[in-house]
Formats: structure tokens, C-alpha cells, sequence
């Protein structure tokens, strides 16, 4: 229990909790606090090995937005409205844009909800680069504990892209289900009185119905990427932070550790529990600019971008889940990244309540968005999202 006021204790009505921590107001304080709200692993950067970034101001904020209903607003409006924690900017691995609130601070590590799911999709490709995962395995050789459920005969690369024909609603807004028995086995929600205490992986065992086959259409679950997560760790024998940290966390030279919300017996939540600085996220958006080199490294295989970039199913997309958030957008999901080929192509991580990464390759754009809205995920705020980039891809690239 930890509190948003400056009391010690804060007041009952003020005190952020596991009940309340991703409802508005106690968002504000909680996206950036979440490691005092919930158990969790580290995954450490190197401090003789930061990447510094070069500073050259813009004034962005007066950039024109054009919204649906056909009016503009400036980028700091926009920013003010969709309850910004924290945004930044970069072009041509210039910081030209940056700005906070809500009481974050560019050392202030932030929950990525969802953009968490991106990042271990370029891990996945650097252990398939390296021979330790097996994209085209079926998911049960690493975890036999599956067999028995919906995930048996799907495989790494249908978890990957979101093509598992598993019956799981991903209702954020739900009070009932399987996704409340999911956040309570992550640690993310309270067990009820009475009730037992669970863990994330002992959870699969209540997914035993299909939606339909594997590699259908595109169909959201956040359990996929935990999975994915727990197959890493089979198939390396290490634990993900430390992969992490081995892997991406340290060549990228990110400035600060990160850190990852775990279950009671230390599973981590790979699907949305990552927390990391603005700036830190802005760095692994340059690296996908630099197609996954730094200083003449190449931490992510290239070749794995480029599959990122100009593969995936636009038929399974149209077909899923997601379509309706995207109208007029031609879309594909490929390696726990989106892709829009809309204006210049863009790959983008997405996560609730106003998360975002948007990559820009051809024009070098990298935009991060930290938010703590009130609504997970709303229609007319995913078009206004995209919108705001279009409007900074223009700007910057005119």
C-alpha cells in the first residue's frame, strides 16, 4: 500500500492499492511507482556503456493535429488531453522533442502495458538468430505442461503473431472471466476472500477451449506472450530478466535498469509488466532505426527486422480482432509488433491506457508516449494517436 499525497500515511480515499492502481486518478501515481504495488525482477543496463543521446530542440508543440471531426489542435493540447506522462521525439537520432508530467521525471521508469510485448519480440529474434529457439517448434516441445490445453499443436511463430485459436476475451473493462483469473495468477489484482493463491503458470490449465484453429486470424491474448516468455526460459535455462539484461538491455546502453512485474513464484508478466524509462524506450526505437546496430554491433539480427517490417498476414489482420481500431489503415501484425503501411511504413509497439512507440525507418522519426488515461483502449483515441504521428512524420520529414 503506498500512497499518491504528500502524507505519511495518505489519507484512505488517497492510497494506491492492488484494487485500484490502473483506475483514474491512482494511474498518475501508479504507472511510474508500479514496482511498490507489485512484486518484481530487474533487469540491470551498464553504466560504463550508456548511450548518450545528442540534444537538438525543436518546438514541436505547435504542430497542427487534425482530428476526425475535421478540427486541429497543437501537439501540446493533444498532449495535455490524452493525460501524457511522458513524450519524446526523435530524428535522425536527434532528441528534438521531450516533455513530462504527472510528477515523472526522465529517470522515472514507466509500465509499458502491452509495448512490453514488443520488446520481447525482438528477444525472440536473437535467440531464433542464435539457434536457442526454434520459431516453427510447436510450443509444447519447450512446455509439455500444454499439451492438455487450447495452445497444444500451435506453434512459437503462431504465439508470435497473435494466431493462436485459443478462447480467451481480452475485456479490460471486464469484472468476471478468465482475464480476471489471469491478473490475479500475474499479481496484478487481489485474490478474493477465501480464495486461494495462484501463479501465472499453473493458469494455462483453465485455457482448454479453441476460438478456432492456429494460424487464423489475428486474435489478441496477452497469456500468448507470457507463454512465449516461459518458453524462453526453457529453452535458454535462464531466467527472461537476465536475458534481458544480456541480450538487449546492456549493448543497447540504456541509461537505467528496467524492471519487470513477476507472479509469487517469480514468472514474469511479459505481456504488459515492463517498466522502463521514456528515454530508454526512445533508444530501442533508435536501435530498430539503425536496423538493430550500435557502433558497429548488431544486437538484433536484421534480417529479423526486415521480416518485422514487410512480413505478416494483412488477411489475418482484416479478419481479427483489431481491425475496427484501425479504419482506412492497412495493417499487419508480425513479432509482437503492428505495422501500418499507411503514408511512410510504420512499426509501432501498443499498450493500454496510452502507451505507444511509433518507428518511423525512412524518415528516422522515433516518437514514445507514456500516458495513465482513464479508459484501457477507445476507437476514437487510437485515430487521433495516429493522426498526432502523421501530423510530426510530416512536419519533420517536409
Amino acid at each position: 500500500m503506498t500512497g499518491m499525497k504528500d502524507e505519511f500515511p495518505p489519507p484512505e480515499e488517497g492510497q494506491v492499492k492492488l484494487n485500484n492502481w490502473r483506475a483514474s486518478p491512482f494511474n498518475k501515481w501508479a504507472f511510474h511507482h508500479v514496482r511498490e504495488i507489485i512484486p518484481s525482477a530487474e533487469f540491470s543496463n551498464d553504466p560504463n556503456n550508456v548511450w548518450a543521446i545528442k540534444e537538438h530542440h525543436k518546438d514541436l508543440g505547435s504542430v497542427q493535429i487534425s482530428l476526425p471531426n475535421h478540427e486541429a489542435i497543437t501537439l501540446t493540447k493533444f498532449l495535455k488531453e490524452s493525460e501524457t506522462d511522458g513524450f519524446l521525439v526523435l530524428h535522425k537520432g536527434n532528441l528534438v522533442y521531450e516533455t513530462y508530467s504527472n510528477g515523472m521525471t526522465i529517470y522515472t521508469p514507466h509500465i509499458l502495458m502491452s509495448v512490453s510485448k514488443s520488446i520481447l519480440g525482438l528477444l525472440a529474434g536473437i535467440l531464433v538468430n542464435a539457434g536457442i529457439l526454434n520459431e516453427k517448434a510447436l510450443a509444447s516441445v519447450y512446455v509439455p505442461e500444454i499439451e492438455t490445453t487450447a495452445y497444444q499443436g500451435a506453434t512459437i511463430r503462431n504465439l508470435l503473431d497473435m494466431q493462436v485459436g485459443v478462447l480467451f476475451n481480452e475485456d479490460y473493462e471486464a469484472n468476471n472471466g478468465l482475464i480476471i483469473n489471469y491478473r490475479q495468477a500475474t499479481n496484478w489484482n487481489p485474490l478474493e476472500p477465501g480464495q486461494s493463491p495462484t501463479d501465472l503458470r499453473s493458469f494455462y490449465q483453465l485455457l482448454t477451449d479453441n476460438k478456432g484453429h492456429h494460424e487464423g486470424p489475428f486474435h489478441y491474448v496477452s497469456p500468448n506472450t507470457d507463454l512465449l516468455a516461459w518458453i524462453i526460459e526453457r529453452a535458454s535455462g535462464k531466467r527472461y530478466v537476465d536475458l534481458m539484461s544480456e541480450y538487449i538491455w546492456r549493448p543497447l546502453g540504456a541509461e537505467r535498469s528496467g524492471y519487470v512485474t513477476v507472479d509469487r513464484l517469480g514468472a514474469p508478466r511479459a505481456a504488459g509488466g515492463m517498466c522502463i524509462t521514456l528515454r530508454d524506450l526512445a533508444r530501442v526505437g533508435q536501435l530498430i532505426v539503425q536496423e538493430g546496430n550500435r557502433n558497429g554491433v548488431q544486437i538484433i539480427p536484421n534480417s529479423w527486422l526486415e521480416d518485422i517490417e514487410f512480413n505478416g498476414s494483412t488477411q489475418a489482420w482484416n479478419k481479427g480482432s483489431f481491425v475496427e481500431y484501425f479504419p482506412g489503415y492497412r495493417m499487419r501484425y508480425r513479432s509482437q509488433w503492428y505495422i501500418s503501411e499507411n503514408t511512410a511504413p510504420l512499426i509501432f509497439g501498443l499498450g493500454i491506457h496510452g502507451q505507444h512507440l511509433f518507428i518511423d525507418k525512412i524518415n528516422e522519426i522515433v516518437i514514445a508516449k507514456m500516458s495513465s488515461l482513464a479508459k484501457p483502449l477507445e476507437f476514437d483515441r487510437e485515430i487521433k494517436i495516429m493522426g498526432m504521428v502523421a501530423a510530426l512524420q510530416k512536419h519533420l520529414s517536409d
